[in-house]
């Protein structure tokens, strides 16, 4: 497979802070500067996230921070997978009449890369009900070794979206149906897809996309059964993706290699798409809140600390890639910086901007007996007390996770969701300055309680594994139904397989033997090779089910069956 390389980030030009900070200072100068259109909404691996990044660095160095990444430097660099481009080598002949790649017809981005000839068979929208066999044309069509036309979308969801109707879940259930090809019929009024940001890997099937005059000659093909060729070459692009690590020494030499951990993600979703949930929105979404509001209150903790430092050191991270699944902190636990073997908690700060009423959600109180008595501690010192809502997961859909999977107790600090949540309107001049504040400086007691040494010092008891709360908190909560397994996945992009971080305790996941740390492999008779087959594969079954289930463990492979529950 060949790699295209995203280059020309590493001597661009970003916009000078104090044209957009304008005499703002502490944490609102830092998310008028973060959230500037300028900053196109700092996707991963985009020049925004770029200029984000040295904008962060710059400030941790005129803190006095030292350097923690690689090289002693500021950052922590991983390669990710950018998007995807088309090679030279596309071509589709239909019943023997050539199509224009690019005007008639696209390989999509998680496309194979190869060459199939063989017979057309039409697919209608390519879905199945198999609890009405006798009624279900295509559960019951042999599509093995022919190169399927399925129409776009699902016509029993809502405007025809949803799980069912992506192209990907198409084609990967084609796949595993023994498909030859896939070739999905585009509406009438629909352009053809582009594939810069397309991050999922590619299939073992070559999947296209028709669209104009041309869908109903392919379809009629496709119903005489005539004959195809095509040839696919679609490359995946690379970039440069870059976490910022800095670390306050501790004032007592003896006590350095002892750390706290306070961390937030600077990521966000540049224009829409995936995430958006202004989806047929291209316009920039600056992420105030989320999640440059936590990233100020890193910085202005970083301040405050640097002040007066504890007897043990305080290591302060920014994140890239938390929207994509966690990717920088993930990446930063696989390869620290800095050994996590003296890392005493983790903090995390996810959307703590539109603090409302005084109140603040704290999730995490369950990974320590101390939590408690520490966090209330240094509530009650604030001039200005919080209202604190208590939950003890230590797992969630932030970064947090990715520390609470590798064994530390944890804390992740959330103001909730509103209306702009992963919109365009998620703007700063609706950030709540005085909330930010303080939860900055309940975040910098709790940090400086846990870093304190000597007599004083805490030691926290860690608990790793805790009944599942409800749904909620992070950047990227999503909604829980259908069948329930308990498993927590890892969502870093391997080359095969889907490595789960964890499972929750008294889970089905947990009961039927699964552990942090396996591979799923295939689940129920379906190959899994990423996020994606995994959460088709469970979709695709009810609560109560009893599925077999076989990971990767310690190289050898391991087959469990676990009972599905309901959410």
């Amino acid at each position: 497979m060949s790699l295209t390389t995203v280059s020309g980030l590493a001597g661009q030009s970003c916009p000078e802070p104090a044209s957009l900070i304008q005499g703002m200072n502490g944490t609102m100068a830092h998310v008028r500067y973060l959230a500037d259109d300028r900053l196109e909404g700092r996707a991963v691996g985009t020049k925004g996230a770029h200029c984000a990044a040295e904008y962060i660095a710059a400030q941790f160095d005129a803190i006095g921070l030292d350097p923690a990444g690689d090289e002693d430097n500021y950052f922590h660099a991983f390669s990710i997978r950018k998007g995807a481009e088309m090679g030279p080598d596309n071509r589709l002949t239909v019943d023997g009449t050539s199509m224009g790649v690019g005007t008639e017809w696209v390989p999509l981005g998680f496309s194979a890369s190869t060459d199939v000839e063989g017979q057309l068979i039409f697919g209608s929208y390519g879905l199945s009900n198999p609890a009405d066999v006798e009624e279900d044309r295509y559960f019951r069509q042999d599509i093995s070794g022919r190169v399927v036309v399925l129409e776009w979308g699902d016509p029993e969801g809502p405007n025809g979206g949803g799980m069912r109707g992506d192209p990907h879940f198409k084609g990967t259930v084609s796949a595993g149906r023994d498909a030859l090809g896939v070739i999905i019929l585009a509406p009438e009024g629909r352009s053809l897809p582009t594939m810069e940001g397309e991050v999922r890997s590619a299939l073992p099937v070559p999947v296209v996309v028709v669209s104009g005059a041309s869908v109903d000659a392919v379809r009629a093909a496709a119903l005489a059964e005539a004959p195809v060729r095509l040839s696919t070459d679609v490359r995946p692009t690379v970039a440069e993706a870059r976490n910022v690590a800095a670390i306050l020494r501790g004032s007592d030499p003896m006590q350095w290699d002892d750390y706290v951990i306070v961390g937030a993600h600077f990521d966000h979703l540049g224009y829409g798409g995936e995430g958006s949930l202004a989806p047929g929105s291209r316009d920039i979404h600056n992420g105030a809140d989320d999640n440059a509001s936590g990233t100020a209150a890193v910085i202005e903790v970083a301040r405050l600390m640097a002040e007066n430092p504890p007897e043990r050191s305080v290591l302060f991270l920014a994140f890239t890639g938390e929207e994509r699944g966690l990717w920088g902190s993930a990446y930063w636990v696989e390869a620290p910086s800095v050994s996590l073997d003296k890392a005493i908690a983790m903090l995390n700060l996810d959307m703590v901007g539109r603090v409302v009423d005084d109140a603040i959600t704290i999730f995490g109180f369950g990974t320590a007996d101390e939590w408690d008595e520490i966090v209330d501690g240094a509530n009650v010192a604030l001039a200005n007390p919080l209202r604190l809502a208590k939950a003890p997961d230590g797992y969630g859909p932030s970064d947090h996770s990715s520390f609470h999977a590798a064994g530390l107790p944890v804390l992740h600090f959330f103001s909730n969701t509103h209306t702009d949540y992963h919109r365009p309107s998620d703007d700063w001049d609706k950030i709540n300055e005085d909330g930010l504040n303080r939860v900055t400086e309940l975040t910098e007691r709790v940090a400086r309680r846990l870093a304190e040494g000597g007599a004083d010092a805490v030691a926290l008891t860690p608990i790793q594994m805790e009944q599942p709360s409800a749904p909620g908190g992070g950047s990227s909560s999503s909604s829980g139904y259908g069948p329930y397994l308990g498993s927590i996945p890892d969502m870093t992009p391997r080359d095969s397989g889907l490595r789960l971080t964890g499972v929750r305790e008294g889970s089905p996941a947990d009961v039927g033997g699964l552990r942090g740390g396996d591979v799923v492999v295939e689940f129920d008779g379906v190959e899994v090779t990423d996020i994606y087959s995994y959460t088709y594969a469970l979709r695709d079954k009810k609560p109560g089910d009893e599925v077999v289930i076989v990971v990767e463990r310690d190289g050898e492979r391991v087959t469990l069956s676990v009972i599905l529950g309901r959410r």
